[in-house]
């Protein structure tokens, strides 16, 4: 057993684990952060995406141990802070250029668009889809996700430069 502590959301947990926990165990089960989907557990699919020091991870192939120390934002942890429903301008950029259908690949999507564009504000259609590649989605064909990206974007970047 390992006792792993991290901030999670911007709140600090403390949680005691076996060693062979993965992070998306850890998250689901023990946080009770289901926003975080488990699609493939082999690193393919890419619906578990969750930020790890600001940089974009596949939560089902890392032990949550590893981890200690570290700040974590899962998709819940993106819209307003203190209960409000405002969307991440990732998320709602999502919702409105039609971002998702079954909605299953989407949380891991947002968080890589996330990671994407904070290293990347104002990236080509190219980038968005290279950036991607570690994602699938079995329903949208992407265009309809490239778009809600690029719209994601310019939204955070706007967002950015108006602070």
């Amino acid at each position: 057993m390992s006792t792993v502590k991290l901030t999670v959301n911007g709140k600090a947990v403390a949680v005691d684990v076996e060693d062979r926990t993965l992070l998306v165990q850890l998250l689901r089960d023990h946080l009770n952060l289901t926003g975080t989907h488990v699609g493939c557990d082999t690193s393919q699919c890419g619906a578990c995406v969750v930020l790890f020091n600001g940089d974009a991870v596949k939560s089902c192939t890392l032990l949550a141990p590893m981890l200690d120390g570290g700040t974590l934002t899962t998709i819940e942890g993106l819209s307003a802070p203190g209960g409000s429903n405002e969307l991440h301008p990732m998320q709602q950029a999502f919702h409105q250029h039609h971002g998702l259908q079954c909605g299953f690949c989407t949380p891991g999507m947002v968080m890589t668009a996330v990671a994407l564009t904070a290293k990347n504000p104002t990236p080509t259609e190219a980038e968005v889809r290279h950036g991607l590649e570690g994602n699938i989605c079995r329903c949208t064909g992407y265009q309809n996700i490239v778009a809600s990206v690029l719209a994601g974007a310019a939204a955070m970047h706007a967002s950015a430069v108006g602070e």
